[in-house]
């Protein structure tokens, strides 16, 4: 009995059993390139911790201390 290697949905490449297992249908190539595409940025909160922001409008007014914004 012979197993097939998992394919790469984006580029059609063989990767790792150890990947497709945790997951992930594409190689490493491929969701490097994927994990580039997203950006996100780390926010100190007002008397509080670090959370991160991945949209830009979560930022608007996130550090106002309560006060009104627009």
């Amino acid at each position: 009995m012979s197993k097939h290697r998992p394919e790469c949905i984006e580029c059609g490449e063989s990767f790792q059993y150890e990947r497709k297992a945790i997951g992930y249908d594409t190689c490493t190539q491929c969701g490097d390139e994927d994990a580039r595409l997203v950006k996100h940025t780390i926010v100190p909160m007002h008397k509080s911790n670090y959370v991160v922001i991945s949209n830009l409008k979560d930022l608007e007014g996130i550090n106002n201390k309560g006060g009104f914004h627009r």
